[in-house]
This record gives structure tokens, C-alpha cells and sequence, in this order.
């Protein structure tokens, strides 16, 4: 293959996994906020709280909807510029791709659909619940991607039958190290990525003095 090809084909998977992974950290760690947030409304039964993951929700679900239209873009290119990897190795690093997008993918934007359809119509203890699915199958979601990107940085756990790469061992896929370190250094730096959002959006409601900026300060108790 022409080597220029190769390049290119890099920086346009590159370009669009890079994308694709801002979305990612953002709404890994809004997930798991919104979740919190609906945790302390449910609880207290505050009017504040609830416009609060009112408000926070709906930024999450428009970001997650252009994570996903990205995800599926880089999921072309495995197929369309990368077809030898496929090949060679998807019987190993594919399965968890496929695991990925079978069991947490679908089951986390099932559950997204309940929450946001089922205001008012599920028991809030039971809507609280799907957005509690929703945050830890984005979280098994990512593990189950970093087992495949963890095997083609550390490729453990197959051995080669007639050419190609067959999974043998999947104890050592699934604990290998460069994906349990690599889950650990997402979840953290997610959090991280949706707390910096949410002190960017809230710093320009209050700059703006919108009506948002209200639910910011309306029942925090005063510093002593």
C-alpha cells in the first residue's frame, strides 16, 4: 500500500477518534453527575434539585447524541480504512467491541430513553433508577472499548491459527493492564472533563444574569 495512504488514513482516524473521545469523557462523567443530582432531588424532594437535573440532563442528552453520530463515523473507518486489522486480529480485540455495543451500549440508550420519556410517568424512585442504569453501563461501556484499545497497545491473551489471531486466553484479555489502568485514568479524567463544563456553563449564565444563574446560589447556605 501506497505509504501516503497509510498517513492519511492515520490522521483521519486520529481526527475522527479524537472527536469522538471529547464527547466520550463528557458524557461518561455528566452521566454520572446528573445521576448524583437526581439522587439528591429524589431524596429531599427539592424544587431546586430537580431543575437542576432538569437542566443538566438536557445538555447531557444533546452531547450524547453527538457522540454517538461520531462513534458510528469511526466505526465506518475500522471497516473502510482498516479492514487488515480486522481481519488479522478481530476475532480477539472484536469480540469486545462487540460485547461493548450488544450488552452496554444498547442497554445504556434503552435506559436513556426511558429516563428522559418517563418524567412523570414512573415512580421517581423508578426514574431515578433508569439513570442510575444509564451511569454504570456508560462506565462498563467504556471498559469494554479499553479491553479492545488495551489489547492493541498490549496484545495478551491470543495465540495465531492459520495466519490470524484467535483469542486464548480471555482472563488476560479482560485484566489487562494497560485497560484496568487506562479505565481508572478515564473515569477521573471524566469527571474532571464534566466538572470543568459545568463551571464553564454555570460562569456564563452568571455572567449573562440569566434566569438559570438563579438555582446556582438560591439554596446554598451562606459562607461563615
Amino acid at each position: 500500500m501506497d505509504p501516503e495512504t497509510v498517513d492519511l488514513a492515520r490522521l483521519q482516524f486520529a481526527l475522527t477518534a479524537g472527536g469522538h473521545f471529547l464527547f466520550v469523557a463528557l458524557t461518561l462523567g455528566m452521566a454520572l453527575v446528573v445521576a448524583c443530582l437526581q439522587t439528591a432531588a429524589t431524596v429531599t424532594d427539592r424544587a431546586t434539585h430537580q431543575r437542576m437535573v432538569r437542566f443538566w440532563g438536557q445538555l447531557y442528552v444533546i452531547n450524547y447524541a453527538v457522540g454517538i453520530i461520531t462513534g458510528l463515523v469511526m466505526e465506518f473507518q475500522f471497516g473502510l480504512s482498516w479492514s487488515g486489522l480486522t481481519h488479522y486480529a478481530g476475532n480477539v480485540f472484536g469480540a469486545s467491541l462487540a460485547v461493548e455495543t450488544i450488552v452496554a451500549f444498547f442497554v445504556e440508550s434503552t435506559f436513556l430513553g426511558l429516563w428522559i420519556f418517563g418524567w412523570h410517568r414512573f415512580n421517581r424512585w423508578v426514574h431515578l433508577a433508569t439513570i442510575w442504569v444509564v451511569a454504570l453501563t456508560a462506565c462498563v461501556s467504556a471498559y469494554w472499548i479499553l479491553v479492545s484499545n488495551g489489547f492493541l497497545n498490549h496484545p495478551v491473551g491470543h495465540r495465531t491459527e492459520n495466519g490470524k489471531l484467535v483469542l486464548a486466553d480471555a482472563g488476560a484479555l479482560l485484566t489487562n493492564p494497560s485497560a484496568l489502568l487506562a479505565f481508572g485514568h478515564i473515569l477521573g479524567g471524566a469527571l474532571l472533563t464534566a466538572g470543568f463544563f459545568m463551571a464553564g456553563v454555570s460562569a456564563y449564565h452568571l455572567f449573562r444574569r440569566t434566569p438559570e444563574r438563579a438555582f446556582d446560589v438560591a439554596e446554598l447556605p451562606l459562607m461563615p
